[in-house]
C-alpha cells in the first residue's frame, strides 16, 4: 500500500513514489533513465535518451498554446545517496523505505532523492496530463549532476529549442534562484612508505555529526570528522609517543564529513593514558560546539598490543599537518548580497590506500577568479606538503540575467497566487543552468522548488504541503507561459 495515499497532488507523489523504488545513485542512472523512456512509449510520446542515459521527453503544446514557445522543465535523474552508520540498506539494488510524520516524507535510515526526484515526478505529470494547458515541453533529464554534471555537459543542446529554462532543483519554497556558484574537484594524494612497529592499536571513530550540503549548508560551521581528526593527532602527538596507521572519512565530496576513522598506535604503556586525553578532546570539542553538534562523539576501540605497520613518522607528520592546515568550510561572504556564501571549499573524502592517502576536495564559488585563487591556496599546501593534484569536473557559475523575462513572469504568478513576494537569490550551490546557458544561446533560467530540508543526508525530508503548493505554481507559470 502506499504511504502516500491521501495526499495531494496524487499524480505527482504517486510518480515520486515509483521513482523511489528504483535505485538511482550518481553512477547508477540505467535503471531511472529506462523508466522514464518506458513512460515517453507508454504515453506515445517522442523522446531522445543518449548514451549518458540523458533522457528529452517532447510534448506538443495544448489546445490554444500550439504555437507558443518550447518551455523546458529540467531536473536531474541522480540522488546522493547516504545512510546511517548501522543500516544494512543497498543503493545498488533495495527501494527506499518511505516514510511520513507530520507532514513530512522521510526515508528510514537514507536519503530521499527529493533532490531532485520531485523535479522528475512534477514533469511526468504534466507530460501526463490530458487536462494541463501548456505550451510546448521539453523535458530534460540529466545524469550525474551530484558528482560532475557530465549529463549537462555530454547533453546535445541542439535537441532543445526552448529559451525558457525551469529548472525545479531549488529546495526552499518562496525563492527564485536566478545564479549559483561555480565550481570545481581537486583530487589530492600524498605517497607514504611504511614501517614495522609494535604497540597498543586504537581505533577513533568521530561520528554523529550533522554533516550536509557542503554548498547550502558550508555557513553554519559544522563540524568536519576528517578535520576534527587530524586536530586530534597533531595536538596529542606532542605528548604520546604514537604513529598513524590509517585515516579515512567521507563517501563524497559535496557532503560534508560527518563520520571518519582513525587508526594509531600508541606506546603500550600510555594507552590508558591516552584513551583518557582523547575523553579530554571530546569534552573540549562538544563544548566549542556547543549546541550545534549535540550528537558528536568518539567511539574508542583498543584493539590490543601488536607489531603492525604504520605510516613513517615523517609521512604521517606532513600528510596530518597537511589536513589540520588546510582551509575548511566557509571562505569568503558575498559582498554584494549580504548573508549569502560566496566562496567555499569542502574536504569531502580521505581514503587511506596501500602506499598513499587520497582526498577530494569541493570547491564552489560564484566568482572565478576566487575559485581559481582557492585553488591555487589549496594546491600550494599540497605542494609544501610533498603531495600532488588533479583537477576535474570543473563548472562555471551562473550569472544573475538583469534582462530577464521568465523572473518577473513567475514573480507576477507568484504574488497573485500567494500574495506575497518571492526571493530573488543566487544560491552557493552547483546548478546546471550555467551549463545549459554556456550553451544555449539566449536561454533564460530560473531555478525554483518545494521545501526540502537538509538534502544530501539522512535526515532529509520533503514537505508535502509545499509540494502540493509548488506543484499548483509550475501550473499557472505554465499557463502564463502561453
Amino acid at each position: 500500500m502506499s504511504v502516500l495515499k491521501g495526499f495531494e497532488p496524487a499524480n505527482v507523489l504517486s510518480y515520486f513514489e515509483e521513482l523511489c523504488k528504483i535505485p538511482h545513485g550518481s553512477g547508477n542512472t540505467k535503471a531511472i533513465s529506462d523508466y522514464c523512456v518506458q513512460f515517453a512509449k507508454d504515453h506515445n510520446l517522442r523522446y531522445i535518451q543518449d548514451e549518458y542515459n540523458d533522457v528529452i521527453i517532447y510534448k506538443d503544446g495544448t489546445e490554444g498554446f500550439e504555437n507558443s514557445a518550447p518551455v523546458i522543465i529540467q531536473g536531474h535523474l541522480d540522488m546522493v545517496c547516504e545512510k546511517t552508520l548501522d543500516s544494512t540498506h543497498d543503493f545498488m539494488k533495495d527501494p527506499l523505505d518511505l516514510k511520513v510524520e507530520n507532514g513530512y516524507l522521510y526515508a528510514q535510515n537514507t536519503s530521499l532523492g527529493g533532490d531532485d526526484g520531485i523535479a522528475i515526478a512534477y514533469a511526468l505529470s504534466v507530460l501526463a496530463s490530458d487536462t494541463i494547458a501548456h505550451p510546448p515541453i521539453e523535458a530534460v533529464f540529466t545524469v550525474d549532476e551530484e558528482t560532475s554534471m557530465l549529463g549537462a555537459e555530454k547533453l546535445d543542446m541542439t535537441l532543445l529549442k526552448g529559451r525558457r529554462l525551469l529548472n525545479i532543483d531549488s529546495e526552499e519554497e518562496g525563492v527564485l534562484t536566478c545564479g549559483c556558484a561555480g565550481g570545481l574537484r581537486q583530487h589530492v594524494t600524498f605517497d607514504f612508505q611504511k614501517v614495522e612497529k609494535e604497540g597498543t592499536e586504537i581505533e577513533l571513530w568521530i561520528k554523529g555529526l550533522l554533516g550536509g550540503h557542503s554548498g547550502s549548508d558550508i555557513h553554519k560551521q559544522r563540524g568536519n570528522a576528517v578535520k576534527l581528526s587530524s586536530r586530534m593527532y597533531i595536538h596529542l602527538s606532542k605528548t604520546f609517543a604514537m604513529d598513524l596507521i590509517s585515516i579515512d572519512g567521507g563517501e563524497k565530496d559535496n557532503v560534508i564529513t560527518y563520520s571518519a576513522k582513525m587508526r594509531v598506535l600508541v606506546d603500550s604503556a600510555q594507552a590508558e593514558e591516552f584513551i583518557t586525553a582523547v575523553r579530554k578532546e571530546e569534552a573540549i570539542w562538544k563544548k566549542e560546539f556547543s549546541n550545534d553538534e549535540t550528537g558528536l562523539n568518539i567511539e574508542i576501540t583498543n584493539a590490543g598490543q601488536k607489531n603492525i605497520a604504520v605510516i613513517a613518522p615523517a609521512d604521517s607528520s606532513r600528510i596530518m599537518k597537511f589536513i589540520y592546515a588546510v582551509p575548511q568550510g566557509l571562505i569568503c561572504s558575498d559582498r554584494n548580497l549580504p548573508g549569502q556564501s560566496e566562496t567555499s571549499l569542502n574536504l569531502g573524502v580521505t581514503v587511506t590506500r596501500e602506499d598513499s592517502v587520497f582526498m577530494q576536495f569541493l570547491l564552489r564559488s560564484s566568482i572565478e577568479t576566487k575559485k581559481q585563487s582557492l585553488c591555487e591556496r589549496v594546491g600550494a599546501l599540497v605542494e609544501l606538503a610533498g603531495g600532488r593534484y588533479i583537477i576535474d569536473s570543473e563548472y562555471p557559475a551562473w550569472g544573475y540575467d538583469p534582462n530577464s523575462k521568465l523572473r518577473p513572469l513567475m514573480r507576477d504568478v507568484y504574488v497573485k497566487m500567494f500574495e506575497e513576494e518571492p526571493r530573488v537569490e543566487a544560491v552557493h550551490t552547483g546548478l546546471e543552468c550555467g551549463i545549459f546557458g554556456g550553451h544555449c544561446e539566449g536561454l533564460d533560467s530560473v531555478s525554483f522548488g518545494p521545501n526540502i530540508l537538509d538534502i544530501h543526508s539522512i535526515n532529509e525530508k520533503l514537505d508535502l504541503a509545499s509540494v502540493e503548493r509548488m506543484w499548483r505554481f509550475l501550473l499557472e507559470v505554465l499557463k502564463a507561459c502561453k
